[in-house]
């Protein structure tokens, strides 16, 4: 059952900018997404923006997490998948999450991602119980 969607999109210039400052690199990317991007504002944009879809899947943005708690990597193939950690990895346990599936999408000037969240939700409890 899906449990959540979220799509983000960014421009790449906007990205390229950012990433100038060193300090903003190391906070929001782990050490391995940034070694395979190899220094691509693309591949960090596109990175970025499934950080920003995934904290939509979750519900709550960057409340109870922050974007280094999702890891986003490319297997053998190129295809995107998210590690999470700490508070986004507790968010997606307590909604039933099994799995999040993402895709990201670049043209010249923009970054698009999308991410669905599939699971169980919890069962609900009533009231007095």
């Amino acid at each position: 059952m899906i449990l959540g969607v979220g799509t983000d999109l960014i421009e790449i210039k906007r990205m390229e900018k950012a990433c100038s400052q060193g300090r903003f690199v190391s906070r929001v990317f782990t050490e391995t997404e940034s070694r395979q991007a190899k220094g691509s504002a693309s591949k960090l944009a596109g990175s970025f923006a499934v950080k920003e879809a995934v904290a939509k899947v979750l519900g709550t943005g960057f409340r109870s997490f922050m974007p280094g708690d999702i890891e986003v990597l490319r297997d053998s193939l190129g295809k995107p998948y998210v590690n999470l950690y700490g508070g986004a990895q507790k968010r997606f346990e307590e909604m039933g999450l099994t799995q999040i599936q993402v895709s990201i999408s670049n043209t010249a000037d923009f970054a698009m991602a999308f991410a669905v969240g599939e699971g169980e939700p919890p069962a609900r409890k009533e009231n007095g119980e």
